[in-house]
């Protein structure tokens, strides 16, 4: 399952021309090599065929393209799909194998995909069942882009969400390599449009990736009173939301690059008129959207999900005073592929025990 050679999936052409550089191969190779990798998808040295016998088996040796396939699937009868995808984070020793979760959502013309970042979460939010496995890892360029390479259901993707296991600004070099891969002439030849990239608000990293990426950005509010975010997201004490929020003001979200605010309904904490005057308090002259989210229960907190009625009021009131705003319809929740439920901690440790 994991590849003890080097993997080519995640080089950048300076890096490939270091590879083949390496093996005594042709600079002019390391082009090929990107084209086998991000426009014709290959799965083998094997299959580059424009490539000498020669310098492929020069190639076999010490490298691989390095696709892992996912190991188990659950289909939702919603047609979501949940993938467990093996991953080598980059703090463990590569005998250990670790597990990511990474959800296919079709919806009629579009489909989109929610690719995991790390394994588990630092964030630690109340409300998520990724947090509560803990941190273990952050995903590695290949790891984050295999999720893409190796499903089943490449070739239907229309969009790509940051918004799986992990916090992106946590793993910021990884998840901005991924971007630039992705929308790279050399690369996927994306537009940075069907990229959105979440966050709670990280420090200094937020404000690089805005600087560093065209993708969208959506964050994770969820209250917009700062003690009662603080204890809904530690990450409030680090980077309070008025602070990202004056950040993001510093921007043009008035043309194509979006910006969004998640925001999940908890029945009376949250979603009351008080909260809906606060977000428009906070949200004046910022060119943005914000997206509700139902509540899915995890277990061992005692929170609340709001109603139809509640969030229709919500989602009216933020409308009519100018913020477009829309609830999101859960997918995937028979199947715990819904918002905040993702987890692979169970899987994670029975490889551990049996690795004992």
């Amino acid at each position: 399952m994991i590849p003890q050679k080097k993997r080519l999936l995640g080089l950048t052409p300076t890096e490939l021309k270091a590879v083949v550089g390496s093996l005594g191969i042709p600079a002019f190779t390391a082009r090929q090599l990107a084209q086998w990798l991000y426009e014709k998808h290959v799965k083998s040295i094997d299959e580059m065929t424009n490539i000498s016998k020669q310098n492929r088996e020069r190639l076999n040796a010490e490298y691989e393209v390095g696709a892992l396939a996912p190991i188990d699937c659950q289909r939702s009868k919603d047609g979501t799909i949940k993938y467990l995808f093996p991953v080598l984070t980059s703090h463990i020793s590569p005998l250990t194998s670790k597990f990511v979760e990474t959800v296919f959502i079709p919806d009629k013309d579009r489909a989109t995909l929610c690719v995991s970042c790390q394994v588990g979460c630092k964030m630690n939010c109340l409300f998520c069942q990724t947090g509560k496995q803990g941190w273990q890892g952050d995903l590695t360029v290949a790891d984050i882009l295999n999720q893409i390479y190796a499903l089943p259901e490449v070739d239907r993707l229309t969009n790509i969400v940051f918004m799986g296991q992990g916090e992106p600004m946590d793993n910021l070099d990884a998840v901005l390599k991924v971007c630039d891969i992705m929308t790279a002439d050399w690369g996927w030849q994306w537009s940075p449009k069907r990229i959105t990239v979440s966050s709670v608000g990280v420090k200094n990293k937020l404000k690089r990736f805005l600087d560093e990426s065209e993708c969208h950005v959506a964050i994770s509010m969820h209250s917009p009173l700062h003690e009662q975010r603080l204890q809904l997201m530690p990450a409030e004490k680090a980077m309070p939301l008025e602070e990202t929020i004056a950040l993001l003001k510093q921007y043009d979200f008035t043309h194509q690059r979006r910006c969004s605010f998640e925001y999940i309904c908890f029945g009376g904490l949250n979603d009351t008129p008080l909260y809906g005057r606060e977000i428009v308090r906070l949200l004046e002259g910022l060119k943005c959207r914000v997206n509700l989210i139902r509540f899915h229960e995890i277990p061992h907190v005692d929170l609340p999900g709001s109603d139809e009625a509640r969030m229709e009021a919500l989602r009216d009131y933020l409308t009519h005073h100018g913020i477009t705003t829309t609830i999101r319809a859960s997918r995937g929740q028979d199947i715990f592929a819904a918002c905040g439920l993702l987890s692979t901690a169970k899987k994670n440790n029975e490889n551990i025990e049996t690795s004992k």
